[in-house]
């Protein structure tokens, strides 16, 4: 059976009738850019190569989601994880929810909580900012909070201090609502083309009034932040208040079109760029002992990483494959490039030529222990 086609007519998708081979008037630019439309990596949440729950979380930190960073200062401590949980329907399985367990019902005026995600510049230049053919851009996304009330959700131009903020209602708690905001084009300021930080993505979930004594700003403009989450409600009021997002996609136009739907496959691939974790048992690259009682041990990365990753560990140790017979001792990890990373170590007992060596879990279960490869925005 042949597939309905569609085309975007200016206020809607209609489809396209068989006899139609003048497309003067339609919008084509969206089927031009079926994919690649989302700027935002991991909108649906099916990515946690950390951790799917994180407790005693106050301030800024990857925890859960790839991607995305919980900000908090001094606003309440906070559980975030990944839950089975999204709208009925939507074609989502997960979201990733913020829980209050300490709340801060009275937030100090540079208080404040979001959660956000860095885009690299060199991925948004199609936005055209910073010129006179600057692009509107469009966010939506399924939201539930037990909290109802005023929310802020806020661009903001990490190159040139710019940002714009808009508003949006929970109207019942404890209830999946769709949010479709648009933000106008700024012909000031363009991203820089490089594979940094340039744009930042952020939701407010609370705000002291160094952040909301002003006047919301719903334009372009430099940044004041007075003027950057007025309205904004309070989540960390009380202990349990919880908001929950899935579906999030930031896309150029003043449209919002369907998710872009990834495979997981894909979604992790990107979010491998900033973030490899090793577990314990993974097997890195054959080493060879520079001297009786040290050595080297390196590992090819997933993936290309946006800069040089910076490593840290969890518990694991490096042992000898072929005897077990040496304590791995005084580990210093050492980036490599992009491609590859590695590590020098000294060995209690004496060893020398080629050998083997592979990561451990120090606590006796499999995949607990890790090594964490870094190049987060």
């Amino acid at each position: 059976m042949a597939k309905q086609a569609y085309v975007y007519s200016g206020t809607d998708w209609v489809p396209l009738a068989s006899e139609v081979t003048n497309l003067s008037g339609y919008q084509t630019k969206a089927l031009n850019q079926f994919a690649h439309r989302n700027l935002v990596i991991n909108g649906d949440m099916q990515v946690a190569q950390r951790a799917t729950s994180v407790a005693s979380i106050t301030a800024a930190s990857y925890n859960t989601a790839d991607r995305w960073q919980s900000v908090i200062t001094t606003q309440g401590t906070w559980t975030q994880s990944v839950e089975n949980d999204a709208p009925t329907g939507s074609g989502f399985a997960k979201s990733l929810k913020m829980l209050c367990t300490t709340a801060d019902a009275s937030p100090a005026a540079g208080d404040l909580v979001q959660i956000t995600q860095r885009i690299e510049g060199q991925n948004i230049q199609h936005i055209k900012k910073g010129t006179s053919a600057a692009e509107q851009i469009t966010v939506s996304f399924w939201v539930k909070s037990n909290v109802t009330g005023t929310y802020i959700v806020e661009l903001y131009d990490l190159d040139n201090t710019r940002s714009v903020s808009k508003s949006y209602t929970i109207n019942a708690s404890a209830t999946w609502e769709k949010e479709t905001i648009t933000f106008p084009a700024d012909t000031t300021g363009a991203f820089d083309n490089d594979n940094a930080g340039s744009l930042r993505l952020n939701f407010w979930l609370g705000s002291g009034t160094d952040y909301t004594s002003g006047t919301l700003a719903t334009t372009w403009v430099a940044t004041t932040n007075a003027n950057r989450a007025v309205g904004q409600t309070n989540l960390a009021s009380a202990i349990s208040n919880y908001w929950q997002v899935t579906g999030v996609q930031l896309e150029v136009g003043d449209t919002a079109t369907p998710f872009e739907f990834k495979t997981v496959e894909d979604e992790l691939l990107e979010c491998q760029r900033y973030f490899q974790r090793f577990n314990g048992g993974y097997g890195w690259v054959g080493a060879v002992g520079t001297s009786l009682n040290s050595g080297t041990i390196g590992a090819t990365l997933m993936t290309e990483m946006r800069t040089i990753p910076s490593l840290a560990r969890s518990g694991c140790q490096i042992n000898d494959y072929w005897t077990n017979g040496y304590s791995i001792t005084g580990i210093t990890y050492w980036e490599g490039s992009t491609k590859w990373v590695g590590a020098t170590f000294t060995a209690s007992g004496s060893f020398s030529g080629r050998f083997y060596a592979f990561v451990r879990d120090l606590s006796g279960t499999s995949g607990t222990d890790y090594i964490d490869a870094s190049s987060e925005l």
